[in-house]
């Protein structure tokens, strides 16, 4: 029976692909390093460490991934200012799991600093979930199952008794690695390619019932 609600961010929440694949552009454009938005699709989902550094590995480029991802996230907190919003039926769809009484945590692979940024654009924050994690909290990122298995502990639940709310490859597979249930959102990717999801649907506009109910 479900007890808890498992939500990534990007993608699910809140609509920052484009602006973060738009960042990391920029900043290997400042490198000298022409790169394109396809090259960032395998790596979706997964944090920005191996967002950036996949993407730096195709291309042989050796980069500082720590000052590399700082100068992304300056660059997304400028480009997605006033700009970032919830995705439809986001903030509604966790205001019904609370309602019916599902502890909710957030457990996304971006860096607290991206959470943050990206949370108050769309008037929510730690506070609106019952516990959080970001990717500097655990070291094997999507699709090891490991920050799912670690959102489901600190809500205090089995993961097998947790619905994961996701929308990409890495964190359905992540999802289910863990022993939870998934519903997956078309946000990233279209139904084909997301076939491994529990429940699938094209907004939180409009789950299915069956994904709150088992």
């Amino acid at each position: 029976m479900i007890h808890g609600v498992l939500f990534d961010m990007d993608g699910v929440l809140v609509d920052s692909e484009t602006f973060i694949c738009k960042a990391a552009i920029e900043m290997f454009h400042e490198r000298g390093i022409v790169v394109k938005a396809d090259d960032f699709r395998p790596f979706v989902g997964m944090g920005e460490n191996i967002y950036i550094g996949g993407v730096a590995e195709k291309y042989n480029v050796k980069l500082n991934i720590i000052e590399a991802k700082a100068r992304t996230y300056q660059i997304y907190g400028e480009i997605s200012s006033g700009q970032l919003k919830a995705l439809p039926g986001s903030v509604e769809f966790l205001t019904l799991c609370r309602k019916r009484g599902f502890k909710v945590a957030l457990a996304t692979s971006a860096d607290r600093i991206k959470m943050e940024v990206s949370l108050k654009a769309i008037g929510l924050s730690e506070k609106s979930f019952n516990s959080t994690i970001n990717g500097l909290e655990v070291e094997r990122k999507k699709p090891f199952p490991d920050i799912y298995i670690k959102a489901s502990e600190k809500l205090g639940l089995k993961p097998e008794v947790c619905l994961v709310v996701e929308d990409a490859l890495s964190g359905i597979k992540a999802a289910k690695a863990a022993g939870c249930k998934c519903l997956a959102v078309t946000t990233s990717f279209d139904r084909k390619a997301i076939f491994e999801a529990d429940w699938v649907c094209d907004s939180l506009l409009k789950v299915p019932e069956a994904a709150l109910n088992w």
